[in-house]
């Protein structure tokens, strides 16, 4: 008989699991960087595993080994029990994310989705809840060894007749069998490229559901014979893919961002959590946009935000405030468009959240929203106006994250010098390649 205090849902997980005819558990985590990995178990081990967690050599997982041990055990989570839709019906595959535990059952130090929700219990406690909508880029592309499109169209083309179309309609369907509704999918600017947006949810649903989109979408391009990849900027002259987030807090059913008094119907709270978000971006922005390649898409020309500014209209900034519409108080939000879909997602959210929260736990005071394009302003006047820049390069951002006492608070030390360690090295490889733009600009010259 089971024992911990999550028996009502491990019940219905067994229940579920004989009903459905499940055969195989996937026991779901990620590493450090926001790689899914996990190992599978059959149905007559999952009650134990419900009960007394998995154990696992952590030594293999990236950022999951300390000094003291490698012996780790995952724990399911019961409220995250679905079927795998793409795979058979009979002998059926379940998926279950799991918390990551020490031998002796404490929460490891190392596993980002409890990095999530040691932020989120924090947050509770000062009686809010946080929601958060992102919107996911990625490319089809013909296989992973070179980024050659499946199709030449743009944005929000309609032309169905092409495998993406399907692909991306195979996606959304998979999805809600899934239970993760989606709330828009369309194609994006650039060729080949597609936007799933998921609907609004709590933050740590939020980041198992983007774990789950990711391998979905790559899951049913792998079954076509084709690759889908969430590498932010595959193409040099195109726009790269982002993932923008929607971000709001609730008290209850209560928008903490809304106030009907406000010329713009922004809270105090609201606003001081714009405030936190544009002076801490920096410093995040290494959790965000994680990758040498991240920082190809934040540059000029490509509808990717450089500058720390916010705004109630232009698509250009960093912090847009989608238009508020009349009696839906509880849409109004804070959409960050820095991150990409590389990101590791508990990471990212805990991140936007600490640096929104210090804003109104100090309460920051917020700058007024800028209404011309900032990447035309003059740099005298963006200086006079308090814009800065967001980094632009890893190595950068990594030296602006490591002296960050904000990053390191929210992310934990371990989490946080492991990830500064394996950025170091990704700088340090990059920084020693030598690239075909150097072969072909230099050596015929030099």
């Amino acid at each position: 008989m089971l024992t911990d205090h999550h028996s009502a849902e491990c019940e219905y997980v067994l229940r579920s699991a004989r009903d459905f005819d499940v055969k195989f558990i996937r026991l779901w985590f990620t590493d450090i960087l926001g790689n899914l990995k996990g190992f599978a178990i059959t149905v007559d081990d999952l009650e134990d595993a419900l009960e007394l967690g998995v154990g696992f050599d952590g030594a293999a997982i990236d950022g999951f080994t300390t000094d003291e041990e490698s012996d780790l055990r995952a724990f399911p989570d019961p409220t995250t029990f679905s079927l795998l839709p793409w795979r058979p019906r009979q002998n059926a595959v379940a998926r279950i994310f799991c918390d990551i535990r020490t031998p002796r059952g404490e929460a490891f130090i190392g596993d980002p989705r409890q990095v999530l929700k040691r932020n989120l219990e924090r947050l509770a406690s000062l009686g809010y809840i946080y929601y958060v909508g992102p919107e996911l880029e990625y490319f089809y592309l013909r296989d992973p060894e070179s980024p050659e499109p499946l199709d030449t169209f743009g944005y929000y083309d309609q032309l169905s007749s092409g495998p993406t179309a399907d692909l991306r309609r195979d996606t959304v369907l998979n999805l809600a069998e899934m239970g993760i509704p989606v709330k828009y999918s369309h194609h994006e600017g650039a060729r080949s490229q597609h936007e799933i947006d998921l609907q609004y949810t709590d933050a740590l649903t939020m980041a198992d559901n983007v774990m789950t989109a990711r391998i979905v979408i790559k899951e049913l391009a792998q079954q076509q014979g084709v690759y889908a990849s969430f590498m932010p900027k595959p193409f040099r002259m195109e726009n790269g893919s982002g993932m923008h987030t929607h971000q709001s807090l609730f008290r209850g059913n209560v928008n903490a961002f809304y106030d009907n008094d406000d010329d713009l119907h922004l809270s105090e709270t609201g606003k001081r959590f714009i405030a936190g978000l544009l002076r801490h971006s920096p410093e995040i922005t290494l959790v965000t946009n994680q990758w040498v390649n991240s920082y190809k898409r934040l540059v000029p020309g490509y509808e990717a935000p450089i500058h720390v500014s916010w705004t109630m209209s232009n698509r250009l900034d960093l912090i847009r405030v989608p238009s508020y519409k009349t009696g839906y108080d509880t849409s109004l939000r804070v959409e960050y468009r820095a991150p990409d879909p590389a990101c590791n997602p508990y990471l990212a959210f805990s991140a936007l959240l600490a640096a929104g929260l210090k804003g109104i736990e100090e309460e920051y005071p917020l700058p007024s929203p800028v209404t011309s394009d900032v990447s035309r302003m003059a740099p005298e006047e963006r200086d006079a106006r308090g814009i800065s820049r967001l980094p632009t390069n890893l190595g950068e951002a990594i030296a602006l994250a490591e002296g960050s006492a904000l990053l390191r608070e929210t992310l934990g030390e371990f989490v946080h010098d492991t990830l500064i360690r394996n950025k170091k090295k990704e700088w340090e490889d990059y920084s020693s390649a030598v690239t075909d733009y150097e072969i072909s600009r230099y050596l015929p010259l030099l």
